[in-house]
């Protein structure tokens, strides 16, 4: 099978804690892939590790066939919110230019063709008439929306975004994964760091589902069954309850 992302036994640990032990899957193209699990299971930290911005103890990366350090301009990466400098003095504009800097080169400044793209990229993502604001006079919404303008500016082959909903309105929440379906149907692959069960089926064709260890990985309909939630979730049972699942 041709992968996108290809991962062999990943593991990776803090200060000797193993917070990802011996993950193993592979992405096909045109993949839109939700990261599931519990608090604590290490879904950030496996993108993370993917991405190569945080050391691993062991494992093999390969993205569109290629070793990482190959490929990172075809890369594109959101991260958490809370992961960001919302007081750094920057338009909305420029934040988006910032995508197309991977594909200029060093040194290059953005011309005006990538100028005339970041303001589409904004406008897919409703957000054209804030280009002039300090991206810290945003909301929480109008800011993620502004940072997946700046990965559709970067015009890569794989999206990782780690939590894109948190702390958002749903508008926004609905204009973003109206995007990843686009990207997907486009034949990009996309994994997204994600918290609610509730919406896996509606969101993901596939999901990994995470809890240190693999635990399922494959079509959202064969992995979100009860008895796999139950495993993932274990020892969280009234957060199981609340979803409906009998433990």
């Amino acid at each position: 099978m041709i992968s996108s992302v290809a991962v062999e036994h990943l593991s990776v640990s803090y200060y000797g804690k193993e917070a990802v032990k011996d993950v193993s899957f592979a992405i096909a193209p045109g993949k839109l892939v939700g990261v599931i699990g519990p608090n604590g299971a290490g879904k950030s930290t496996l993108l993370k590790a993917v991405l190569g911005l945080i050391p691993k103890d062991n494992g093999q990366i390969v993205i569109l066939n290629k070793d990482r350090k190959d490929i990172r301009k075809k890369i594109a990466y959101v991260p958490q919110r809370s992961d960001i400098d919302w007081d750094f003095p920057i338009s909305v504009i420029d934040t988006v230019l910032i995508g197309s800097y991977p594909r200029l080169g060093m040194f290059k400044k953005p011309k005006k063709q990538d100028k005339e793209f970041a303001i589409h990229c904004l406008e897919k993502v409703q957000m054209q008439d804030f280009k002039n604001r300090q991206i810290g006079e945003l909301s929480g919404g109008q800011q993620q929306r502004v940072f997946i303008a700046r990965a559709l500016a970067q015009q890569a082959e794989v999206f990782f975004l780690d939590e894109p909903f948190v702390g958002i309105d749903i508008g926004s929440e609905e204009t973003i994964i109206r995007i990843l379906k686009e990207l997907e149907c486009q034949g990009k692959t996309i994994l997204v760091v994600h918290h609610d069960l509730s919406k896996a089926k509606d969101y993901f064709q596939q999901v990994l589902l995470l809890n240190q260890e693999l635990v399922e990985f494959g079509d959202v309909d064969d992995v979100m069954q009860p008895e796999t939630i139950i495993r993932a979730y274990q020892g969280q049972l009234s957060f199981l309850k609340e979803l409906g699942v009998k433990a």
